[in-house]
């Protein structure tokens, strides 16, 4: 294959080139580098998977082979789009090929990607929301899909390449299969393009479905703590950032939906042969695009239910504070009619009448006591028997 591969290598590129049940990486380079291809395979199409700084860097080299490749480049907006770090989930189309960028739902790694590359939810903040949600990287992976060309362009720290990479290896033999259990899902080699696109998309939503676990569990013990009647909640802020957060997914969740369904609608305008093995091929096109959107329903309707028991653990907190604000005013006024006899008393027995009945007895006071004591206790009793006295929590 060296007289298909051009002079110059690229680093961060990968190719495979996909016959059937067979996949064939090319380490035609050096260990850093690959070289660009410059004519198709005779059978099966080719993936080219850049970094997005690689891609970036090596964008005239990478036109030129995919002239030679498919006869024709990239249009200018389209690469603008691939570089855009910050760019929403969004499908557009040429008559050569199809562009769709997809924003992943991935945990961050150890290796810190460039601030222009990643979007994390939430923003750093002072004091941030759970730890789960500042380690949700949302990076978009661009896919340019032509008829025999698979062109991706990555984060720079995307590790969901070098997994799907494996992942077709492993299924060929060329390694030798892992235990991931995940590895299973891939059931064969993909057919073409975009069979291998909306496997890499699965994959990526899949990563969210991961992460979920863990997101409910940090969230829940949010909850039970603005629940539990006798905690004070202080970290409002960090509340705030979490539902900020939800919010955020639930939006990107959206777009995503929106750039797969219009991407399937496309299938309807596809020229496909009577050939049953091309037929069979769209068909199952279909079936994992609308797979893909099933998986993306789940996202949102776990990121909803999870902002919907937040609000609902945020209202019951309120209930809760709320109730505990009347146990404490229904004492309050208890105590206070309780004690409202004896300040009349005393405040009878303090005017300044020369003659009053038991002044100048001297059992007076002790039965002025008695009786002060007997109100008090017959008005505990009774204010007791009525619960005004009882929590409520108990």
């Amino acid at each position: 294959m060296k007289d298909t591969l051009s002079p110059a290598g690229v680093p961060g590129l990968r190719v495979f080139n996909i016959t059937g049940n067979r996949v064939q990486a090319w380490h035609a380079g050096s260990a850093e580098t690959t070289p660009l291809p410059q004519a198709l395979p005779e059978q099966g199409y080719l993936w080219l998977a850049f970094s997005r700084s690689d891609f970036e860097r090596h964008l005239p080299a990478i036109q030129a082979s995919l002239q030679q490749l498919t006869g024709q480049s990239l249009v200018d907006l389209h690469v603008a789009d691939l570089l855009n770090g910050q760019l929403p989930s969004r499908y557009d189309f040429t008559s050569h090929y199809d562009l769709l960028v997809f924003r992943r739902l991935a945990q961050r790694t150890g290796a810190a990607p460039r601030p222009s590359e990643t979007k994390t939810v939430p923003a750093p903040g002072k004091r941030p929301g759970p730890p789960i949600l500042q380690r949700i990287d949302t990076s978009p992976v661009g896919f340019a899909v032509f008829e025999r060309v698979l062109l991706s362009v990555h984060p720079d720290d995307c590790a969901v390449r070098e997994a799907y990479a494996s992942r077709l290896l492993n299924a060929t033999g060329d390694k030798p299969p892992t235990n991931d259990p995940r590895s299973v899902g891939a059931r064969g080699i993909p057919l073409s393009p975009a069979d291998m696109m909306l496997r890499i998309v699965s994959q990526m939503v899949d990563a969210y479905l991961d992460l979920r676990r863990e997101l409910s569990r940090q969230l829940d013990h949010w909850q039970a703590e603005l629940i539990h009647p006798g905690a004070r909640f202080r970290r409002w802020d960090a509340l705030l950032q979490a539902r900020l957060a939800l919010h955020q997914l639930e939006d990107l969740c959206d777009d995503q939906h929106t750039a797969m369904l219009n991407w399937n609608e496309t299938l309807d305008d596809w020229v496909v042969s009577d050939d049953p093995t091309a037929l069979r091929e769209h068909e199952l096109l279909r079936v994992r695009c609308r797979d893909v959107l099933e998986h993306i329903d789940r996202v949102v309707h776990h990121v909803r239910r999870l902002e919907h028991n937040t609000e609902t653990a945020v209202q019951m907190h309120f209930n809760a504070q709320g109730n505990r604000t009347n146990d404490i005013m229904r004492t309050l006024t208890a105590l206070t009619a309780i004690f409202l006899p004896l300040n009349l008393i005393a405040a009878v027995f303090g005017m300044n009448f020369e003659f009053m009945p038991w002044l100048h007895k001297a059992s007076a006071f002790w039965w002025t006591l008695g009786g002060m004591a007997a109100v008090a206790t017959t008005l505990g009793l009774v204010f007791w028997r009525k619960r005004y006295l009882a929590r409520t929590s108990d």
